[in-house]
């Protein structure tokens, strides 16, 4: 298994672990040089959305992988982190019906079932 796919299915899970909402993967290594796949999920407060970062960050680092940067965490209206390989994105609910990454990444492929990578 590739690296990628090992940080989604580890983000995935942490992300379920606290309870994130409407999680959503997107394969974009067709379309962009950025990363192999976004995660997106939102909150439904900020200490949720940053407990969800936590989470995230916490079981790739258990597995080995370093986040190269991480914005947004003060706010918590949207956290990115990046892992070169994977970006998570953790929203709060309204942020992410503004930006709306999944409207502007639709030419990328949606993961609809986690065991399909």
């Amino acid at each position: 298994m590739n690296h990628s796919k090992e940080m989604v299915k580890l983000a995935f899970a942490a992300l379920e672990e606290k309870k994130g909402e409407n999680i959503q993967i997107i394969d974009i290594q067709e379309i962009s040089v950025l990363a192999d796949y976004f995660i997106i999920a939102n909150g439904s407060n900020p200490n949720q959305v940053k407990a969800m970062a936590d989470q995230v960050e916490e079981s790739l680092g258990k597995a080995g992988y370093e986040v190269k940067q991480i914005e947004g965490y003060q706010t918590a209206n949207w956290i990115l982190m990046d892992y070169k390989d994977i970006i998570v994105h953790v929203f709060c609910k309204e942020d992410r019906l503004f930006y709306d990454l999944e409207r502007i990444w639709r030419d990328g492929k949606t993961i609809v079932d986690i065991t399909e990578l």
